[in-house]
């Protein structure tokens, strides 16, 4: 019998579907990150800005699609992290104004919110590139038009569309020649592909397994209280994959769930291959580590004190509001400032510069577009300057930027960090706020970064051959020196970034270089460039051994 439509409450078990269905393929999507670097999040952006729309999903008592929609839009909006998060969110909200003025959705009105989907996300972005989340957000869209004209049966639409979906993904590599040449096809494509197969499910009344999304929004769906001795039952979120010795049945997982359920609660157990992915609250997490031993060895192991996790909550919670009221008591003046910054160091440059608030993140945590509002709130100023200092959390900044009525936000589109400083330093105070915004836009076009980190798996990209454990000098536009020593990686990318022009070189060292060794490091790096001046700073940031600008 054929299923012509879906109703509201039904689409609210499909979304909360795709969102653990991502969630629980997050790890394989960021691993098709380009770069072998150890910060590749596209599925921890999308997985994050999707929960964001399910806390909000699942406060729902009596689904409607009205109230459905404005859940899954405010919720994605709010919670975007990164370039692909931001996409997801604003295809979910053209999606959501495509479906939220009727009581049950249908063919023709699913393949009319597929095209406003895709519409919506690509007038999101100024340079649309194919290849991408959005080509397969298109094929989506076009196929969905196609399949609206020979069919009213839901169960024969939607595979045909995933199935076009599978294929265009599969050509992202042919759109993108980065892609081919790592081997990958598009993360956020894959992202996009892993929401909607989740929610496919759903609408075949397969049984999901929500606990993971219960487990990753519960601290944020629960409003926090004075009350600081709140009962946590399972103080331990442990999760871990199991790589298997031999076949994991059907039985050995029905009883390995029994023996969870045992020893504490928001179990998620999912098998795959040879691979076995678990999540459990539990108070004692050596019990389930010494069981799950007995099927494979183990990978990827995390252990979080969830009751120490919320006393951090509740201090940050009361710091948060304590430098909100701080603000609102502090005249409001004309300028401000707020920077994406992470990393000790470098989080005092920005406030000795001038900067009004930092927003800790940056490549290792996308801040969301909620990150910035909540900046915004705290700045008592009429106009506001942005510094992403960042490639993929300019439209999360400029996303808040649309959701800002009573101020004036400016995003200056800096891509680094010693872009930023280099922006901030060039602010003239007695210059008006156009003036400032076209100096800052045109003197970080003079700014070439470098950063140094290590690679995290082989692969071949840039025509180098890179391995696992290999020291990587990654310039603005690709990589630019592959080696074995920090040192002399970071020698050979500068040797490709400073020129006859250049008048200063600026260090800034990660939380695991010494302060001895950067003196050390940039000593040498004078005595390569005699004519050049040369400037070592605490930058305190992780994963980066050294960032670095040349001017």
């Amino acid at each position: 019998m054929a299923t012509e439509t879906i109703n509201a409450k039904l689409l609210t078990k499909m979304f909360l579907a795709g969102a653990a269905n991502i969630e629980a393929k997050k790890e394989f999507i960021n691993e098709l990150n380009v770069f072998p670097v150890p910060d590749g999040d596209t599925g921890t952006n999308m997985t994050l800005t999707i929960l964001s729309a399910a806390k909000e999903v699942s406060a729902i008592d009596k689904p409607e699609m009205m109230a459905v929609s404005k859940a899954i839009s405010s919720g994605s909006l709010r919670g975007a992290r990164g370039n692909s998060g931001v996409i997801l969110s604003q295809l979910l909200r053209g999606f959501t104004k495509g479906v939220r003025d009727y009581k049950e959705i249908d063919v023709q009105i699913l393949a009319q919110a597929c095209e406003r989907a895709k519409e919506t996300a690509y007038k999101a972005v100024m340079k649309p590139k194919e290849g991408t989340i959005l080509t397969v957000a298109k094929g989506i869209a076009q196929k969905a038009q196609e399949l609206a004209d020979t069919t009213t049966d839901l169960e024969e639409f939607i595979p045909k569309v995933i199935e076009h979906a599978e294929y265009v993904l599969s050509k992202t590599p042919d759109m993108l020649p980065v892609l081919k040449e790592a081997g990958v096809v598009d993360s956020g494509g894959q992202g996009l592909l892993e929401v909607i197969k989740g929610a496919y499910d759903a609408f075949l009344g397969k049984e999901i397994d929500y606990s993971a999304i219960a487990a990753s929004t519960g601290t944020t769906m629960t409003k926090v209280s004075a009350d600081t001795s709140i009962d946590i039952k399972f103080g331990y979120c442990t999760e871990f994959i199991i790589m298997t010795e031999k076949a994991f049945t059907e039985k050995d997982e029905l009883e390995f769930k029994a023996f969870l359920e045992s020893i504490g609660d928001s179990i998620v157990c999912v098998a795959d291959d040879d691979i076995v992915k678990i999540h459990v609250h539990t108070n004692d997490p050596g019990l389930a580590i010494q069981k799950a031993l007995t099927y494979g060895q183990l990978s990827r192991m995390k252990i979080d004190n969830m009751r120490e996790e919320h006393q951090e909550k509740l201090i940050k919670d009361a710091e948060k509001l304590a430098a909100q009221q701080k603000a609102e008591k502090k005249p409001r003046k004309s300028v401000g400032f707020i920077a994406v910054s992470i990393g000790k160091g470098m989080n005092q440059i920005f406030e000795e510069l001038g900067a009004d608030y930092i927003i800790e993140g940056g490549q290792t945590m996308n801040p969301s577009t909620d990150d910035m509002l909540s900046a915004i709130d705290h700045v008592n100023a009429d106009h506001i300057f942005i510094l992403p200092n960042n490639k993929n959390i300019i439209l999360a900044a400029n996303q808040a930027k649309s959701l800002v009525k009573d101020k004036d936000i400016i995003v200056i589109p800096t891509k680094t960090v010693p872009q930023g400083i280099t922006a901030i330093i060039n602010y003239v105070a007695d210059c008006d706020v156009d003036t400032n915004e076209e100096t800052m836009n045109e003197e970080i076009k003079n700014v070439k970064t470098g950063q140094v980190t290590y690679a995290v798996r082989d692969t071949h990209i840039d025509d180098k051959e890179i391995h696992e454990g290999d020291i990587m000098g990654i310039g603005d536009a690709g990589i630019l020196a592959v080696g074995t020593s920090i040192d002399k990686t970071t020698k050979e990318m500068l040797a490709e970034l400073v020129d006859d022009d250049t008048e200063l070189i600026s260090l800034y060292y990660g939380d695991e270089v010494t302060r001895e060794d950067a003196e050390h490091f940039a000593s040498e790096v004078e005595a390569l460039y005699p004519d050049v001046d040369v400037d070592a700073h605490e930058g305190g940031q992780p994963i980066y051994y050294y960032v670095l600008s040349v001017e």
